[in-house]
Protein backbone atom coordinates (compact mmCIF):
# COMPACT_ATOMS: atom_id res chain seq x y z
CA UNK A 1 0.00 0.00 0.00
CA UNK A 2 1.33 3.22 -1.04
CA UNK A 3 1.80 6.42 1.64
CA UNK A 4 1.08 9.68 0.55
CA UNK A 5 3.47 11.37 2.68
CA UNK A 6 6.25 9.03 1.10
CA UNK A 7 4.87 9.54 -2.32
CA UNK A 8 4.78 13.35 -1.94
CA UNK A 9 8.49 13.39 -0.41
CA UNK A 10 9.38 11.48 -3.53
CA UNK A 11 7.67 13.64 -5.86
CA UNK A 12 9.07 17.15 -4.09
CA UNK A 13 12.67 15.64 -4.58
CA UNK A 14 12.23 14.50 -8.52
CA UNK A 15 11.33 17.82 -8.81
CA UNK A 16 14.20 19.92 -7.16
CA UNK A 17 16.72 16.69 -8.48
CA UNK A 18 15.58 15.24 -11.49
CA UNK A 19 18.89 13.29 -12.30
CA UNK A 20 18.41 11.86 -8.60
CA UNK A 21 22.04 12.74 -7.66
CA UNK A 22 21.61 13.71 -4.22
CA UNK A 23 22.51 17.38 -4.80
CA UNK A 24 19.47 19.55 -4.24
CA UNK A 25 16.94 18.83 -1.21
CA UNK A 26 13.63 20.38 0.34
CA UNK A 27 12.65 21.12 3.52
CA UNK A 28 9.91 18.66 5.52
CA UNK A 29 7.65 21.77 5.59
CA UNK A 30 7.29 22.22 1.89
CA UNK A 31 6.21 18.75 1.98
CA UNK A 32 3.50 19.22 4.56
CA UNK A 33 2.24 22.57 2.89
CA UNK A 34 1.77 20.61 -0.16
CA UNK A 35 -0.38 17.83 1.81
CA UNK A 36 -2.06 19.77 4.07
CA UNK A 37 -1.84 24.16 3.00
CA UNK A 38 -3.97 25.30 5.65
CA UNK A 39 -2.95 22.94 8.62
CA UNK A 40 0.57 21.93 7.66
CA UNK A 41 1.73 22.75 10.81
CA UNK A 42 -0.31 19.42 12.09
CA UNK A 43 1.01 17.38 8.98
CA UNK A 44 4.97 18.30 9.73
CA UNK A 45 5.50 15.87 12.51
CA UNK A 46 4.50 12.90 10.54
CA UNK A 47 6.38 14.25 7.55
CA UNK A 48 9.56 13.95 9.43
CA UNK A 49 8.73 10.65 11.02
CA UNK A 50 8.45 9.50 7.29
CA UNK A 51 11.43 11.27 6.16
CA UNK A 52 12.89 8.94 9.16
CA UNK A 53 11.53 5.66 8.04
CA UNK A 54 12.51 6.45 4.40
CA UNK A 55 16.22 7.07 5.58
CA UNK A 56 16.64 3.88 7.91
CA UNK A 57 15.40 2.11 4.55
CA UNK A 58 18.11 4.17 2.65
CA UNK A 59 15.85 6.08 0.67
CA UNK A 60 16.98 9.53 1.53
CA UNK A 61 19.56 11.56 3.81
CA UNK A 62 18.40 13.77 6.68
CA UNK A 63 20.99 16.86 6.50
CA UNK A 64 22.09 19.99 8.89
CA UNK A 65 23.44 22.74 7.80
CA UNK A 66 24.19 20.39 4.48
CA UNK A 67 25.77 17.55 6.23
CA UNK A 68 24.35 14.23 6.67
CA UNK A 69 23.23 13.55 9.96
CA UNK A 70 22.53 10.78 12.05
CA UNK A 71 18.43 10.00 13.00
CA UNK A 72 19.11 10.27 16.47
CA UNK A 73 20.00 13.97 16.52
CA UNK A 74 17.24 14.75 14.10
CA UNK A 75 16.35 18.73 16.17
CA UNK A 76 15.63 21.72 14.45
CA UNK A 77 15.99 22.51 10.86
CA UNK A 78 16.17 19.85 8.54
CA UNK A 79 16.47 19.10 5.09
CA UNK A 80 16.22 15.84 3.25
CA UNK A 81 17.53 15.24 -0.58
CA UNK A 82 18.00 12.04 -2.58
CA UNK A 83 21.51 10.11 -1.62
CA UNK A 84 24.43 9.97 -3.91
CA UNK A 85 25.62 7.10 -5.39
CA UNK A 86 28.66 6.91 -3.06
CA UNK A 87 26.22 6.77 -0.06
CA UNK A 88 23.85 4.29 -1.59
CA UNK A 89 26.90 2.31 -2.40
CA UNK A 90 28.55 2.59 1.23
CA UNK A 91 24.20 1.69 2.58
CA UNK A 92 24.57 -1.27 4.44
CA UNK A 93 21.38 -3.72 2.88
CA UNK A 94 18.02 -3.56 5.07
CA UNK A 95 16.00 -6.26 5.96
CA UNK A 96 12.23 -6.03 3.77
CA UNK A 97 10.57 -5.23 7.01
CA UNK A 98 12.97 -2.93 8.33
CA UNK A 99 11.66 0.81 9.22
CA UNK A 100 7.93 -0.80 9.59
CA UNK A 101 7.08 -0.20 13.18
CA UNK A 102 7.74 3.64 12.21
CA UNK A 103 4.63 4.07 10.02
Amino acid sequence: MSDPIQDAILARLAKVDPQGLGKASIEPAEVAKALQPEQWQRVLPKVKTTALGMMRRGQLIITKKGKAIDPGRMKGVIRLRLPTTEERAAMPPMPDDAGDDLD
